[in-house]
């Protein structure tokens, strides 16, 4: 039997929640000028209109976005505001001091507190709720990584209200996950529905006077200039925020890396289900595997389960509205059922995908280059909703010339090499999430250790 979605693609299920996917917004109308033009009317460049609008009424700001606002990642993803590091902190020590890291890890942790309070403030109703993360193991070999993350936490000066690592029994009392060999939970994150934040967004900064323009294409940026489709925007300050899409613009194909990744979500589960489960909590949800997932409770009780499935297509290409293949809802379903077996018999009401972007180095940056006035925000690595809210608050003092404890975290102005070219890439990347799969196997078959396959596979792309 194949497997299939009632729905595949259409943006994703988070517009569908909200009655459809919206209708667009003007395009812009000719040539015209700002004072900073945002290119990409995502997360990144509504936080950055916000947080520029807020500290000076005054600027003119325009967003320019190809399709609508929301329309990638920022509309598509899992709906966690975790306040997350992406990847090694290691890797900032080469241009940074330990303290320093350890203040932006800091920074974005307390991005979801901001989030949350500006969506109270500004009356943006996205389904919040302050919960905790949850991340279990299921083998011995998990166990393992996730009692050396924790550890690694405490390391890196994390607050011991923070953090735990709870035992089996106590991780089953919380969502009766099979085979939960134990998990470490992280308090202080948030379940949302990522859609409707990034409207509500879009509508806040629209009543503070900023000018979206949609349906509007860019095909190029230089100094003081942003072409498009529909004509030119002059501003001597450009911010790119483009994330997964920024391979699409020309001179940038390399610079960061498409990653797809995409979700099922479930018919609503009823509530005799809901008590054999637990997941009274709302946490979030996801495993040490080394093909990773991540899942959420819905408002109105479905569990939406993502992962990777298909990581990368050929050329940096994108997906089509949010189409994913058959394959992959095949291998987000048995991920579902191997975690909650109990789920075995629901239908599978939406499926989508989208890419959110990757540098060479798998660390985030945020930046604004002078001689050009040309800025930047993005490689999120998957962490992008609470992550960008720091981005726009730091892009707000880049470009107002502020120096304040946000210019001076190691992530700003932070560049890397770019990607090999293809089919060097193509390979790469796919090499790796097959290694991931097979160590997986591995350590659920027994392997008490984790599997030198995941080592070479991190080696492979620097991850």
């Amino acid at each position: 039997m194949v497997a299939s979605a009632k729905v595949n693609g259409n943006i994703s299920f988070w517009y569908t929640d909200m009655g459809g996917v919206p209708s667009y917004r003007g395009a812009l109308p000719g040539d015209t000028t700002a004072d900073v033009c945002i290119v990409g009317a995502g997360y990144t460049g509504l936080w950055t209109a916000y947080y520029l609008r807020k500290a000076d009424p005054s600027i003119k700001i325009i967003i320019v976005e190809k399709e609508f606002a929301g329309f990638g990642a920022s509309g598509r993803n899992g709906g966690w505001c975790s306040g997350g590091f992406s990847w090694s902190k290691e890797k900032y020590l080469k241009s940074a001091n330990r303290a320093a890291v350890i203040a932006m890890e800091r920074a974005m942790a307390a991005a979801v507190d901001e989030v949350c309070t500006v969506a109270e403030l500004e009356g943006i109703d996205a389904d919040i709720v302050r919960t905790e993360h949850l991340m279990v193991a299921t083998s011995p070999a998990q166990l393992g990584r996730l009692t050396a993350r924790y550890r690694d936490a405490l390391d890196w000066e994390a607050p011991q209200e923070k953090v735990a690592l709870l035992a089996a029994s106590q991780a089953a009392e919380r969502i009766a996950v099979r085979n939960v060999h134990g998990a470490m939970l992280t308090r202080g994150v948030a379940r949302l529905q990522p859609a409707k934040l990034v409207r509500g967004l879009a509508a806040t900064v629209e009543r503070l006077g900023v000018s979206i323009f949609e349906k509007t294409e860019v095909t190029n940026i230089k100094k003081g200039q942003v072409t498009t489709r529909r004509g030119t925007v002059r501003s001597p300050v450009i911010i790119r925020a483009t994330e997964g899409f920024t391979a699409g613009l020309p001179g940038h194909k390399r610079l960061w890396l498409p990653l797809n990744s995409a979700q099922i979500v479930t018919e609503p589960l009823p509530e005799t289900l809901w008590k054999q489960i637990g997941w009274q909590g709302r946490e979030l949800l996801g495993d040490i595997s080394h093909a990773y997932c991540y899942a959420q409770r819905t408002r109105e009780g479905r569990i939406a389960m993502g992962g990777r499935g298909v990581p990368y297509r050929f050329g940096s290409a994108t997906d089509e509205g949010g189409r994913t293949q058959n394959q992959t809802i095949a291998q987000l379903r048995t991920i579902l059922h191997r975690l909650l077996p109990q789920t075995t018999h629901l239908k599978i009401d939406h499926a989508w995908c989208g890419v959110l972007g990757v540098p060479r180095d798998w660390c985030t940056t945020a930046g604004l280059d002078r001689s050009s006035g040309i800025g930047w925000a993005g490689g999120y690595v998957g962490n992008g909703v609470s992550s960008s809210n720091l981005s726009g608050r730091t892009l707000r003092d880049l470009i107002l010339n502020r120096d304040t404890d946000l210019t001076r975290l190691p992530w700003v102005n932070r560049t890397v090499r770019k990607w090999e070219p293809e089919p060097f890439r193509w390979l790469g990347v796919h090499s790796m999430y097959q290694l991931y799969r097979m160590a997986d196997e591995r350590e659920e078959a027994g392997l008490p250790r984790t599997s030198r396959l995941a080592a070479f596979a991190d080696g492979l792309t620097g991850k």
